[in-house]
């Protein structure tokens, strides 16, 4: 990028996009069509555009610059708050905020963003939508197991209950084959090869395509363990400060209550896992540390089949065989 390219920071919220750059100062647009024409009216196309990823709400701009050519960039938004942290603003404005995100546009070296197949959007759409029924039915079963304490099991409310359980459970199925089919198409031959791995199967294998839009995004397993929140911390200074190691916890939730799950299974099936928790329990390690452990593993030994293309293999030390 040349350095006399304009940098355009946008702070975008549901329904409006707060705009800075040096040259031009702020503007205020509507967060749709006819205020991207403004947008683009007022700093041009050959400025580069530099936004947060918000979700939804930010997609829509996005894929309207890159589809006419026009550099945008999308930047997590920890960074860019941490980025304000270091610089001691207290400010914390719409406009304050796409003014910051302006001068970190100018300071650091962006990459230009790449919408995700269409089939990773319509999957991360069906996954949130899942998360939704799964956790209604959760609600459901609750309040039924907490009517029958009360001694009532049949009834109007029971049998409405019950019905929208029902109802919620042909959905659930419904969309879960949906996924199933959109990973037959699209990615058939690295959804049989992370189910080959002990301790993962058809859901997390899917979770995992979709979340890494194949592990095209990553150039190493530490950068998914990183992406995911299971990467170790470690809070040391000096002699006084020994805090335990944790893991980050930023990123994808659904994705790691997955792994920490299949870690239990991996833990006495997965031969390569196996040895690894008990090497930790046998030193003494808490078993969630174990755990922990073998969910990296997991993902280690799934980053390796996705970019070796090979199938999974327990006699062999790198996990690997050709299929």
């Amino acid at each position: 990028m040349s350095k006399s390219t304009e940098i355009v920071g946008i702070d975008v919220s549901k329904d409006t996009l707060d705009v800075y750059s040096v040259l031009k100062g702020s503007s205020s647009y509507p967060n749709n069509h006819k205020g991207y024409q403004l947008l683009l009216k007022t700093y041009g196309v050959g400025s580069h555009y530099v936004m947060e990823s918000t979700g939804s709400y930010h997609h829509q701009l996005a894929m309207y610059l890159h589809e006419r050519t026009i550099r945008v960039s999308v930047v997590n938004p920890l960074v860019v708050k941490r980025f304000i942290q270091m610089k001691l603003n207290r400010n914390k404005t719409d406009k304050s905020d796409a003014k910051m995100i302006c001068h970190y546009g100018e300071e650091q070296v962006l990459d230009l963003w790449e919408p995700n197949p269409e089939y990773v959007e319509q999957s991360k759409d069906i996954y949130t939508t899942l998360d939704t029924y799964l956790k209604q039915q959760t609600a459901l079963k609750n309040k039924l197991h907490s009517l029958s304490t009360k001694g009532v099991i049949t009834g109007i409310l029971v049998r409405s209950l019950k019905r929208q359980l029902k109802h919620l459970k042909t959905e659930i199925s419904c969309l879960e084959e949906a996924l199933k089919e959109l990973m037959k198409e699209h990615q058939n031959s690295l959804y049989t090869r992370l189910k080959s791995v002990p301790g993962i199967g058809d859901k997390t294998a899917m979770l995992l395509i979709v979340s890494t839009n194949g592990f095209k995004d990553f150039e190493s397993d530490r950068q998914v363990s990183s992406y995911f929140g299971l990467a170790p911390t470690e809070r040391t200074s000096g002699s006084s400060i020994r805090g335990r190691s944790r893991i980050s916890k930023v990123g994808n939730k659904q994705v790691r209550n997955h792994l920490f799950l299949c870690s239990f299974t991996a833990s006495y099936c997965n031969p390569q896992c196996k040895a690894l928790y008990e090497r930790l329990v046998n030193k003494g390690k808490s078993k969630k540390l174990a755990l922990i452990a073998v969910a990296n593993k997991l993902i280690k030994q799934s980053y390796g089949i996705a970019k070796s293309g090979l199938m999974y293999d327990p006699n062999y030390r790198s996990v690997l065989i050709r299929e």
